[in-house]
């Protein structure tokens, strides 16, 4: 009896095996590609003023990058997810105005000096992602601040470039007429660092307003804004000369709310009134900068100035060794100081992320668009008595405070004050 051949019988096994690891391979390339999210950022209240979003939703970031900002993004599109409900999430901090050519020259102030602070120590514990060093370094010493300080840092740096081509080295450097170059400035600007160079500063000048002058004569050059610190002056020289006859649309007053009438005339006047050609500068185009720094923030300016309808277009630090020992502190006690004063949590999110942006003409920044580098803050808002203070050894209370939580820069964790990205130990080893 011939014996019947078990070929089909083979063939049908060899096919189902194939069909079985075939389904098996499908089924890790779906799992793959479900997991298409590095990090999911779930159940926050995200605050993104360029996008109009103010609302509970998921942030999900993917090669680095923002990858939707949407509710309800599942948890298994993720590879790691952190809850941040009950926690405000917005876009990393762009802080304006900061001191950062930290150095060890002896004889200097700030440009390379020890007044200026190595900015990753003092950045992304606050929910800052990007700083904009105001002025520490002129065109002579700008490449060494790069190579020294920007170069070697986790947090974005950007600058100001000081008209005096020494930078804030000194008070009787900053006074040097012939050091202050429009045409070497701007050309350090456009021909060699236009992608980290955002503007011009004007600071400390003793006399009338030639170094403003100066100033805006390379803003022109490089078509960039100008920054202008206008204390100092015996007398003091008329803010509004400065406003309406020296500055263009889009050039900024740093230090708006300082107090010092001996050497620098104030936006609001010993009646506690805003003086009205304030609001036509706004109206106008000139930024208003707080700049609250070591020296220039006053509640006597500030407090009349909000109550009467003139807010700062940006919150800046003016971060230093001196002022963040001082009453600024950070720029989480900054913004809480503003909430104190009777602004709102969207007000002082836009003022310190989206509204910097714009004004150093860096659209990237200070937002959450899909594509965006993923620099992102998450916030807790504490509820309390708490008391903020200003320069000269006053204080506000208050009842809310802002603590930074999470910071992300570039899709990397910087910061996690509680280890709510981390898992618990015990977890871990039981993974062993």
């Amino acid at each position: 009896m011939k014996k019947k051949s078990n070929h089909s019988g083979t063939t049908a096994k060899a096919g189902l095996r194939y069909l079985g690891t075939f389904a098996l391979l499908f089924s890790l390339s779906l799992s793959a590609l479900a997991q298409d999210i590095d990090l999911l950022l779930k159940g926050g209240h995200v605050i993104d003023p360029k996008n109009n979003i103010d609302a509970v939703m998921d942030v999900a970031i993917s090669n680095r990058k923002i990858h939707r900002v949407a509710p309800n993004i599942p948890a298994a599109q993720a590879k790691q997810v952190i809850d941040v409900s009950g926690l405000y999430v917005t876009p990393g901090l762009v802080d304006m105005h900061v001191h950062v050519f930290h150095g060890t020259e002896p004889q200097s102030y700030i440009a390379d000096g020890h007044t200026s602070l190595p900015p990753d120590g003092f950045t992304f514990r606050s929910g800052v992602t990007t700083v904009v060093d105001a002025g520490s370094s002129g065109w002579r010493n700008f490449r060494q601040f790069k190579q020294q300080t920007i170069d070697r840092s986790q947090t974005r740096i950007l600058a100001f470039l000081n008209i005096v081509g020494t930078g804030m080295y000194g008070r009787f450097e900053e006074q040097d007429v012939s050091d202050m170059n429009p045409t070497m400035t701007s050309h350090m600007i456009t021909r060699l660092f236009p992608d980290l160079l955002v503007g011009i500063k004007s600071a400390h000048y003793w006399g009338d307003f030639t170094q403003v002058d100066l100033a805006v004569e390379a803003g022109k050059l490089a078509k960039v804004p100008v920054m202008v610190d206008f204390g100092e002056h015996q007398p003091p020289n008329s803010i509004e000369d400065l406003f309406m006859k020296h500055l263009r649309p889009g050039d900024i007053f740093t230090h708006t709310y300082s107090y010092g009438p001996a050497n620098r005339e104030t936006v609001v006047d010993e009646n506690l009134q805003v003086k009205p050609f304030v609001f036509e500068a706004q109206k106008r185009g000139i930024v208003f900068d707080v700049g609250h720094g070591g020296g220039a923030f006053s509640f006597r300016q500030a407090i009349p100035s909000l109550q009467q309808g003139f807010l700062p277009d940006v919150i800046s630090s003016d971060l230093h060794k001196d002022s963040m020992n001082g009453a600024f502190k950070d720029m989480c006690n900054l913004l809480s100081k503003f909430m104190g004063m009777g602004m709102s949590l969207q007000d002082v999110i836009l003022r310190s992320t989206w509204r910097p942006a714009q004004v150093i003409s860096r659209p990237e920044l200070g937002n959450l668009d899909v594509g965006a580098e993923a620099d992102v803050a998450v916030f807790s808002l504490r509820e309390g008595e708490f008391g903020f203070m200003d320069i000269r050894r006053t204080k506000i209370d208050a009842t809310q405070k802002l603590e930074a939580e999470l910071t992300i820069r570039a899709g990397r964790i910087m910061w996690d004050l509680n280890g709510i990205s981390a898992p618990h130990w015990e977890t871990e080893l039981q993974k062993r």
